[in-house]
């Protein structure tokens, strides 16, 4: 009895010890949810990872890839690419694989960024768009080999890319993943000088608006840039728009990222997204739908034994055909287009 009364008093001479703490503000709330939000995300990583790695401890057996494809080079004449397919080991074992690959300034290795250059490159050399006086325009090219295989052959080739300021800010400059200017798609020992003067344009292009006077074009491509516009619908729309650049019957091939894991859960949003399926085939109907011809969807992963292996970071420079990305094994995906004549 005493106790409480004396609680009582204390209480009554000072009131603020016995208030409840303040509640928080909004922004602390927001920013904690944040926190939360971050935390169950890389939690979320953690297990497709973790997952996935149960099921691979090892790399392939280092006969089967160090040092090799060693097949003889050999462009493959018909048409190789019918398909808009997923980089599978089956390609790099062939002729064609290891000539276009010296074409770009590779050495032929089991790597996917490679597959992408020689998809692009075998895919318009197929449809004869790799000829004196034909005209490509290239998106996101940064400082990629391309503009300068293209313009050896005679094409008159237009590369694009972001701004600088917009480049810093996204870290593509630090990487040395942007093109400034001209200068940075100058390869000499795969383009004469002269020739490469002659035939290469630079522009500067934000591929989520591109410029209406971009057009006429007989080809245009774009090598794993697109998914890095903002959301999936942001990669597609650019697809669509690309198409506008072309003339009637003209050819558009694009590569990018595509989710091995899941049909469902994906990147949808950010500085990276990932394709699934479901997103390729609705998109392929929305193209149909317009009197464009998109060529058949094969997302076949392949069954090599380096098709079998997913990197995880830090990645290695070979073999690499399959890798984690934000805890989902991905790799890259070739799409090809008609434009409607």
């Amino acid at each position: 009895m005493i106790r409480r009364v004396a609680l009582a008093l204390r209480a009554f001479l000072h009131p603020t010890e016995f208030l409840a703490p303040p509640a928080p503000s909004t922004e602390s709330l927001n920013a904690l949810q944040h926190q939360l939000n971050m935390v169950l995300g890389r939690q979320i990583e953690f297990h497709r990872e973790i997952r996935t790695l149960i099921g691979q401890a090892t790399l392939p057996p280092v006969d089967l890839w160090r040092g090799k494809p060693d097949i003889p080079a050999g462009l493959a004449e018909g048409v190789i690419f019918t398909e808009s397919e997923l980089c599978r080991q089956e390609s790099f074992d062939t002729p064609y694989y290891r000539y276009w690959a010296e074409q770009v300034g590779h050495a032929a290795r089991y790597h996917r960024k490679i597959w992408e250059f020689i998809f692009i490159c075998q895919v318009l050399y197929e449809r004869n768009l790799l000829v004196p006086g034909s005209r490509g325009l290239g998106f996101g090219v940064g400082e990629e080999p391309l503009a300068a295989v293209f313009a050896a052959r005679g094409c008159r080739i237009t590369g694009t890319d972001m701004g600088a300021d917009e480049a810093a800010q996204a870290g593509w400059t630090s990487t040395q993943q942007h093109a400034a200017g001209k200068e940075a798609l100058r390869k000499p020992w795969l383009c004469d000088q002269a020739v490469f003067d002659a035939n290469v344009e630079f522009r500067t292009c934000d591929m989520n608006a591109v410029p209406d006077d971009l057009q006429g074009y007989d080809f245009c491509w774009s090598a794993c840039a697109l998914e890095h516009l903002g959301s999936l619908e942001h990669g597609l729309a650019f697809i669509e728009r690309s198409l506008d650049c072309l003339k009637p019957g003209g050819f558009a091939i694009h590569t990018t990222e595509f989710n091995l894991s899941s049909n469902d859960d994906t990147m949808s949003q950010g500085s990276t997204v990932l394709y699934r399926r479901r997103d390729l085939e609705a998109f392929q109907a929305r193209i149909t739908a317009k009197g464009h011809f998109m060529a058949p969807l094969n997302l076949d992963p392949g069954h090599g034994e380096i098709d079998r292996y997913i990197d995880v970071p830090p990645y290695l420079d070979e073999p690499h055909l399959k890798l984690m990305l934000s805890g989902f094994a991905a790799t890259s995906v070739g799409i090809i287009i008609q434009k409607a004549f």
